[in-house]
């Protein structure tokens, strides 16, 4: 009867890991499906207000988790404006007075570029993987497809910007398909929608995301996919503070 008892209880106490693992490994699968071992993209970002809006041009390059940079082709205002990321250190070199910066963690919660994204979500300081205990909430359907709901908490000695995060990820194609952001007293902050899915790099994948504040009105920001090549060979020297000048 004892050995019953234990196994039972043995049995149990793995339940909660097991489903934390599958839900870290779903999320995995998604964040590995959008950037491959490395990735470049063209990108349009629209940034709409009320009374006015404005477009930029981007383009980004992507090795693995720790090494990602961004550069501004339009407006002409900001023109060669850099983002640099080396694991857990942030870079932006400004070409208008010359300067590179290295962006302290506090930096991070803010607006990237007066969009309604954050640094931290363009930049991606903070890894999903690594500095979050997943969880399963439930089965949910996003436009049409069957998803998971997967809660995003950060661990105890984490940097992270958010409190909470919540994504909703297709079960079939692991696409992130809509992801609501908290901060730490629970006040959910942004909202993200993903959507017009297409091949993107031999890969199914949403073309346009859409950012929009909870508590700012008649804002939103539009970040919108033009092209997106997957796996092509990128030196770690790429990325580096003494290329961050030079990139075109």
């Amino acid at each position: 009867m004892k050995k019953i008892f234990f196994l039972l209880f043995f049995h149990l106490s793995i339940i909660p890991f097991a489903f934390s693992q599958e839900a870290r490994d779903i999320v995995k699968k998604a964040d590995e499906k959008a950037k491959g071992k490395t990735s470049v993209a063209s990108i349009t970002i629209q940034t709409i207000r009320p009374s006015w809006s404005r477009e930029m041009s981007v383009k980004a390059w992507t090795k693995g988790n720790d090494l990602s940079l961004i550069l501004v082709l339009a407006p002409a205002k900001e023109k060669g404006v850099v983002f640099l990321k080396r694991k857990k250190e942030v870079w932006n070199w400004i070409p208008s007075i010359e300067r590179n910066i290295k962006m302290p963690p506090s930096m991070m919660s803010q607006s990237w570029m007066g969009t309604d994204f954050t640094n931290d979500d363009l930049v991606k300081e903070a890894s999903i993987l690594e500095d979050y205990n997943h969880s399963f909430l439930k089965e949910v359907v996003i436009d049409g497809r069957s998803c998971y709901k997967i809660q995003l908490l950060p661990k105890p000695k984490s940097a992270v910007v958010w409190g909470k995060v919540i994504m909703d990820i297709d079960k079939k194609d692991f696409m992130m398909l809509h992801v609501e952001y908290f901060d730490e007293d629970g006040a959910l902050i942004n909202t993200m929608h993903c959507t017009d899915i297409k091949l993107l790099g031999g890969r199914l994948l949403p073309a346009r995301m859409e950012m929009v504040p909870a508590n700012k009105k008649g804002n939103k920001t539009v970040l919108l996919y033009n092209s997106l090549i997957f796996d092509t060979p990128l030196d770690d020297s790429f990325f580096t503070t003494q290329n961050i000048t030079k990139v075109k």
